[in-house]
């Protein structure tokens, strides 16, 4: 039986690092506040020149060039965001022609920190429609430029990045994915885009990104077991058997809680978000290549992907590296 292998992985992140310690210079705040609450000391922030865009066709020409992949045989681009510099074009078709993808159709796709496995997931119909056998899958944020930098509760916890995956139709690769959606606990987690005045309305000022933490770590906690038990009921496997936890890198102490809930080993769960923050939709991809590209990961090992945002979204993918 066919399915969708990841077959290469890139991952971008902007020039300059913003620590802990700099922070403190115009938050109230500070390095061990951030730290034992979060876990993060750094994260990477773009800068001029530095976009959605840019990072996520620097990522995705390292998982072409990972994958051994020609650009000519791309035929979908599908890319997760929710921090696009534009309403249109989409970042997916900038990135088509940024990378030469002549015969790729192009979208993106919104589910905020959810939004590369909502992504990876769509490929994965796609590619078991028919419609397609290969496809680069990337998730890019800019979420700095959404922030309020006077709020400590927020912007401490986000950093700028891309992170890119080919996927082509092979024997081996996802053996299953879930994902849910629930829209009435949406505004626990939101931000607004400013809009200019008709002849019917007002214009409305845009309102940075705002969250109810503990509101958020709750979901996070209850709802992300929930769903990885769902997979595997789905797949017939057994937490024991995973080799790697790919989790959103959202906050260490939502991974350890997820870990305890589940009754698995901590150190199954790979984190980078002490260096790079949240990274929203980019998470995922950019710890994936990492860890690919440090020689964690090997042919055959049972890889579990999950992850929640903003929506409220969540998802778990089971596949084999």
């Amino acid at each position: 039986m066919m399915t969708t292998r990841i077959i290469g992985t890139g991952s971008a992140l902007p020039a300059y690092t913003l620590t802990n310690d700099d922070l403190s210079k115009f938050l109230d705040t500070s390095d061990e506040w951030i730290r034992t609450r979060t876990g993060i000391r750094s994260r990477q922030l773009a800068g001029e020149g530095e976009t959605a865009v840019t990072l996520a066709a620097e990522a995705g020409k390292k998982a072409l060039e990972a994958g051994k992949t020609a650009p000519c045989e791309i035929q979908m681009v599908f890319v997760a965001t929710c921090s696009s510099e534009n309403y249109f074009p989409s970042v997916a078709c900038r990135v088509q022609e940024a990378l030469g993808l002549k015969n790729a159709s192009a979208l993106d796709l919104s589910a905020a920190c959810s939004g590369f496995l909502f992504a990876l997931h769509t490929a994965h119909a796609y590619i078991m429609s028919g419609y397609c056998d290969t496809a680069l899958v990337i998730g890019t944020e800019t979420l700095s430029r959404t922030i309020d930098w006077t709020d400590r509760s927020t912007c401490v916890l986000f950093g700028d990045g891309a992170g890119a995956c080919v996927v082509k139709k092979d024997e081996e690769g996802i053996l299953d994915v879930v994902q849910h959606s629930d829209g009435t606990r949406g505004d626990v987690l939101m931000a607004s885009a400013e809009s200019r005045p008709t002849p019917v309305s007002a214009a409305r000022k845009g309102m940075p990104l705002q969250m109810d933490g503990q509101a958020v770590f709750r979901f996070a906690v209850k709802t992300v077991p929930e769903c990885i038990q769902e997979l595997m009921d789905k797949t017939g496997r057994s937490l024991e058997e995973i080799d790697h936890v790919v989790l959103h890198q959202a906050n260490s102490r939502i991974i350890e809680a997820v870990a305890k809930r589940l009754h698995m080993p901590l150190e199954k769960f790979r984190m980078n978000l002490d260096r790079h923050g949240n990274t929203s939709a980019a998470s995922i991809p950019i710890l994936l290549d990492e860890l690919n590209r440090n020689g964690t990961l090997h042919k055959g090992d049972l890889v579990l992907l999950s992850g929640f945002g903003a929506g409220l979204t969540w998802g778990s993918a089971l596949l084999t590296w």
